[in-house]
């Protein structure tokens, strides 16, 4: 499809994924909770020992190409199926929706997991994202929340910060 282009992203490339962050968020209606800055992006997401991938897509169309969408990962390991791809954030603009941007943006995503000799992709989505539970189950997505059990728990970091200097 000429309507997009899809490319691995580059540092000039974070004011743009940075917005789309934010609306992502803004879409989970969890906007406040990007603390997230531009030079965090850069510092972490480029150089020598990137924190994490990303990909984006581009409207070609316009006179200076726009960012629409992006997929941010990074790989993992798993003690008991090895290697995988671990799927961050995955966003399409809403006006763009709907031309398969996001299905070809999964499926560059399984062909990185596979060339990476992954054993799986694994992702969280939104208890309330209908949308994307659907998009994912079609393309045989399983609910480990729901087939085996899994939850998800996060430790803040004023928490790690009483745990490191917690006397032992």
């Amino acid at each position: 499809m000429d309507r997009f282009k899809l490319r691995k992203a580059e540092p000039k490339d974070v004011p743009d994924i940075l917005r789309l962050i934010k609306e992502l968020a803004k879409y989970e209606d969890m906007e406040d909770q990007v603390i997230l800055t531009e030079k965090d992006l850069l510092e972490d997401g480029f150089g020598d020992h990137p924190f994490y991938h990303c990909l984006v897509a581009e409207d070609p169309s316009e006179q200076s190409p726009v960012v629409i969408g992006f997929a941010m990962y990074y790989f993992t390991y798993d003690p008991w199926i090895g290697k995988l791809l671990y799927l961050e954030d995955f966003f399409v603009m809403k006006e763009y929706r709907g031309f398969g941007i996001g299905s070809e943006i999964l499926k560059l995503l399984s062909h990185t997991a596979v060339k990476s000799r992954c054993s799986s992709m694994h992702f969280i989505v939104a208890e309330g994202n209908q949308a994307s539970i659907e998009f994912y189950k079609r393309r045989g997505a399983a609910d480990l929340s729901l087939e085996e059990g899994w939850r998800l728990f996060k430790i803040d970091k004023s928490s790690l910060l009483k745990m490191s200097s917690a006397e032992e």
